[in-house]
């Protein structure tokens, strides 16, 4: 049973070593060798240049694909898997495309487990965990109005001008501008074309508080579904965003004026420029905040509010990006090993026993990780 890890970009890199020094066997897949060599060069010799067809001829049944690649490659590695008899991997969200390729992964035996970075992925883990806890709890009660928010980002931690460096491709930084927004704010739907124009402060309940600037991102409703909200639930707010520094919105204002019509070749050529300008220097430290919280009221009192909270830097191991990306899906890819998840088309598990386990390694991986009890 081998593992085909396919790409080694800039959040790939810290989870691949991982399955390669316990001792998995890996085959590294990457369209410049000399790129994967640099980075995995000193623990392993099998790496390849990146083909689809190459990669099919070596496809056997149980082995496991792993894209790290841009989106347009998950759905026909995920497509390959599932013909070969092998099981498929990623950290990115879930396209319809992918959610279409169910039924054929079931009646293959196939996992292809998807949405198991950073964000989606450890925002899911803490989703999960803390819906689970508002059950059990005392003031648990199906009338009461729930909020949920969780946001993310990944910002430099010593500030430039830009408010932002690039942890990860600044194409997809950019494609991911051109969503649409889909949320629910104070029990209304709130649809939005353009994330810049919905950016609100948020103040992050961090062990030394601190204010940034969000928006909402892609279309949160679904997960309520994902995270076992009953039907019967009247829901507040309900938001999944990204979290940027303050001042964000104003430096970036020129990206936003071209980014919503460029064309692809144009996006790429803003991306590189970006990086050019905004990549981060050797060493240099970035910064990954999480908050995710749940809070329910009664007769508008708050009767229950608990929030997630992880604060996260580059260090010696890498950056923080790299390392809350990749090592989640580096214990996705064992528990496809371990046969702990099911079959089909699915995200990052809500399984309390693995979402704990899972849990206790993010705990390492983050400087800060707590729950904070706002009552």
């Amino acid at each position: 049973m081998t593992i085909h890890w396919c790409g080694t970009g800039l959040s790939a890199i810290p989870g691949l070593r991982r399955l390669i020094e316990a001792g998995h066997p890996v085959t590294v897949w990457n369209r410049t060798t000399a790129k994967a060599a640099e980075a995995v060069g000193d623990l392993t010799q099998d790496i390849r240049a990146f083909d689809i067809t190459a990669l099919g001829s070596e496809l056997k049944p149980e082995d496991i694909v792993v894209s790290m690649l841009p989106g347009d490659w998950h759905v026909p590695l995920a497509e390959l898997a599932i013909a070969k008899g092998a099981h498929f991997v990623s950290s990115s969200y879930i396209a319809p495309e992918m959610r279409d390729l169910d039924s054929k992964a079931r009646a293959a035996g196939v996992r292809v487990i998807n949405e198991v970075g950073l964000d989606p992925g450890i925002d899911h883990l803490m989703a999960h965990a803390l819906i689970a806890d508002y059950k059990a709890s005392a003031a648990y009660n199906v009338s009461n109005a729930i909020s949920f928010t969780s946001y993310c980002g990944g910002v430099p931690k010593i500030a430039n001008a830009f408010r932002y460096k690039f942890s990860w491709a600044p194409v997809g930084v950019l494609k991911a501008l051109r969503s649409p927004s889909r949320s629910i704010r104070h029990f209304s739907e709130l649809n939005v074309s353009k994330p810049w124009d919905a950016i609100s402060r948020y103040d992050a309940p961090l062990a030394a508080p601190e204010s940034f600037e969000v928006y909402p991102n892609r279309d949160s409703l679904p997960f309520m579904e994902e995270y076992g909200f009953d039907p019967k639930w009247p829901v507040k707010d309900f938001v999944r965003g990204t979290l940027r520094l303050n001042g964000w919105a104003d430096a970036w204002k020129d990206i936003f004026a071209e980014a919503g019509t460029a064309t692809d070749e144009r996006l790429a050529e803003i991306a590189d420029q970006l990086l050019a300008d905004n990549a981060y220097n050797e060493g240099e430290p970035d910064r990954v905040i999480m908050c995710v919280s749940l809070s329910a009221e009664k007769d508008g009192v708050p009767v229950w509010h608990k929030t997630y909270v992880m604060d996260a830097w580059g260090d010696v191991r890498g950056t923080a990006m790299a390392r809350l990306v990749s090592v989640p899906v580096s214990l996705a890819v064992e528990a496809v090993l371990n046969r702990e998840v099911p079959v089909g088309v699915m995200a990052a598990p809500s399984d309390p026993k693995l979402v704990s386990r899972w849990m206790d390694e993010v705990q390492v991986l983050a400087q800060d990780l707590m729950i904070v009890d706002h009552l």
